[in-house]
């Protein structure tokens, strides 16, 4: 009788704890996460960031709307992190961590954002929009660039180029949107800085 006992016992904790691993169990992220990095000069570049599908929608003026900064990506923030100080837009950053804002025009030039505080988009929020003043005042820099159109990219996608190994071009492509910004790692000042020390 206490085998039986025991047996049962045993078969109701293996039931549970299996439907507990069931229901913990999730669907694989619809915007799964994903990363980049590329050594250029002197300086590690790396990009995290979530890559959401087009799915057949319209991306650009429709789920991501003209004139409204958008997070980059999915989820969370986009963050970029320099391993060294680099250049942006002819601006000095320091290393560490920024997130990546981009904000959408009909009329040509987009604005990519590097926010100096890497917070999370939900931060910036207000009345279930970005509030552009204050992440504007967050902003590292800010520069212009003109998006490219071309084939489709159904997941959302950054790479990063090394050029000649001094000047990086980092690219964000979805649907069918190229945009880039460069990123100078001064190697040659680096260089300079080096040799001085021997």
């Amino acid at each position: 009788m206490n085998n039986i006992k025991f047996l049962l016992l045993a078969f109701a904790l293996v039931i549970s704890s299996s439907f507990a691993a069931f229901a913990q169990m999730q669907s694989p992220s619809p915007s799964p996460a994903a990363s980049v990095s590329q050594v250029v000069g002197f300086t590690k570049i790396s990009i995290d960031y979530s890559s959401p599908g087009v799915k057949g929608r319209k991306i650009f003026g429709e789920l991501v709307k003209y004139g409204e900064s958008w997070r980059a990506g999915a989820n969370g923030q986009t963050v970029i992190e320099f391993s060294t100080g680099v250049s942006v837009g002819g601006k000095d950053l320091g290393p560490g961590k920024y997130s990546i804002f981009i904000t959408p025009s009909d009329s040509g030039e987009w604005t990519i954002h590097l926010n100096k505080k890497a917070e999370s988009v939900y931060a910036y929020m207000k009345d279930d929009k970005i509030d552009e003043a204050a992440l504007s005042a967050d902003d590292a820099v800010a520069v212009k660039a003109t998006p490219k159109m071309g084939e489709n990219t159904e997941r959302l996608t950054y790479t990063i180029s090394a050029e000649n190994n001094k000047v990086a071009t980092v690219t964000m492509a979805w649907e069918k949107v190229k945009i880039s910004f460069q990123v100078d790692t001064q190697a040659d000042q680096k260089l300079e800085q080096l040799k001085t020390q021997f």
